[in-house]
């Protein structure tokens, strides 16, 4: 076969056979493909897209490109990918609520993205922490605790980090059949029995319409349970920030607390459950997703889902009493001090991508790869939809406490942070959980 050829085929909308794709991919992995053909393949296929047939055959091509784990586990080894958000601490209290209703999770998350917070920095913030601890110790702490969540090892699915360099600098990033591919060829390496997506749309997530994100959950869902894989989306509201918090150690610090009921935020509840009761079902943990909520609210009120998350973090290098005092060991930034609005009155909407950015202009993120995070900055209480802030009878309501290293950063954060948040009028409560895909009813 000639790369050429099948560029050409993409090109002109002919859809490639799985032993074509199998071929660019394993060009792909050794070089024997160039960076420029994979380029244009891939400028082709963001133009005209793939097939269904094809998003699996590439989806499987590129997990078969590495090691594929194996795991011979009491339970089943299920998993959540979430497409990303602010203040969305999810996987750490998810993970070790499904390792306490008898489920596996070896999680393999990423880092930052653009303005959404990345579970790995999150956890960097935990001193000792390994989120690259080896694939031997890797299966050993997913065994011995039922969870563990690390970074992408070099030998899952190679292809796709060559294939994701190359898109991030020929601008065929936002490809929903390259970024099914992406995102699948890791699940799918990682050895996994069963996935639940967590697909966010609103002011801060990267689908900002629940129609775009409606066509990635589905996308998702299908290519997975296609190749093999069982899965289920959720869409939810990110149209405020997840958690009342936005920073990485402030994240981990509102984690250890919803962990330990010291404070709640509900809609972070509410996307933990429905997600963790999609998985016990998917699992064959949970008959339905109601039996399947009740297990996770139970795991989590009874302190069983903090008592795995401390042991995580102990097995991995951290502090094994985090969760009793997290202020011993999460970096405190020097400075904190509430933001009030200009005018008084109701939270009507909130550009919540903004609060992401303002957390990465305090360099709690990264504008570069190489970029080197504060873990201490961030937002701390931010104003839900339909809160009353300003001057409420004899109170003063902040919109956010900011935590910075200086006056300069908490000048540039009060602008922002009131700038993304609107004041006026608010809008009913809404559901955080807006619509499901189930990935396996077209198999």
């Amino acid at each position: 076969m000639l790369p050429q050829e099948l560029i050409r085929k993409t090109r002109d909308k002919i859809p490639l056979s799985v032993a074509e794709i199998d071929f660019l991919v394993r060009g792909l992995t050794d070089g024997s493909v160039t960076e420029g053909q994979i380029s244009a393949f891939a400028m082709a296929v963001f133009f005209n897209g793939l097939t269904m047939p094809e998003r699996v055959a590439l989806t499987r091509a590129m997990t078969r490109s590495g090691t594929v784990l194996q795991w011979n586990l009491p339970g089943p080894v299920l998993d959540k990918h979430s497409s990303g958000g602010v203040g969305d601490n999810v996987s750490l209290m998810l993970a070790p609520a499904i390792a306490a209703c008898g489920g596996y999770v070896p999680m393999i998350s990423g880092r930052g993205l653009g303005h959404t917070g990345g579970t790995l920095d999150k956890l960097d913030a935990i001193p000792g922490y390994q989120t690259q601890p080896g694939a031997e110790r890797f299966a050993e702490v997913v065994r011995l605790i039922g969870c563990a969540i690390i970074g992408q090892t070099a030998d899952l699915a190679p292809a796709d980090k060559r294939f994701y360099a190359i898109r991030d600098v020929t601008a065929t990033v936002e490809s929903i059949d390259l970024i099914t591919a992406s995102i699948l060829s890791k699940k799918l390496a990682a050895g996994l029995q069963g996935l639940v997506l967590d697909v966010k749309w609103g002011t801060g997530a990267f689908m900002s319409t629940l129609d775009d994100a409606r066509g990635l959950a589905r996308s998702l869902a299908t290519v997975a349970s296609g190749a093999g894989l069982p899965t289920v989306a959720l869409l939810t509201d990110m149209n405020e920030p997840l958690a009342s918090a936005a920073g990485n150690a402030l994240e981990v610090r509102n984690a250890v607390e919803f962990l330990t009921l010291r404070r709640v935020d509900k809609r972070l509840w509410d996307v933990t459950v429905a997600l963790g009761a999609e998985m016990l079902v998917v699992g064959g943990l949970a008959h339905n997703t109601i039996e399947g909520a009740r297990r996770i609210e139970t795991v989590l009120t009874s302190g069983a889902a903090a008592e795995l998350f401390a042991r995580m973090v102990g097995e991995l290098g951290g502090p094994i009493d985090l969760i009793d005092a997290p202020e011993r060991y999460l970096e405190a930034a020097p400075l904190v001090r509430p933001i009030y609005p200009e005018v008084s009155g109701r939270v009507a909407a909130i550009d919540t991508r903004a609060i992401g950015v303002a957390v990465v202009e305090m360099k709690g993120g990264r504008a570069r790869a190489a970029d080197v995070i504060d873990y201490a900055v961030g937002f701390s209480e931010l104003a839900e939809i339909g809160a009353e802030v300003g001057v409420v009878g004899e109170d003063r309501r902040p919109l956010a406490i900011v935590h910075a290293r200086g006056e300069s950063q908490i000048e540039r954060a009060t602008v922002a942070l009131r700038a993304a948040y609107r004041i006026g009028e608010a809008h009913a409560p809404r559901d955080v959980v807006t619509d499901r895909i189930d990935g396996r009813e077209g198999h």
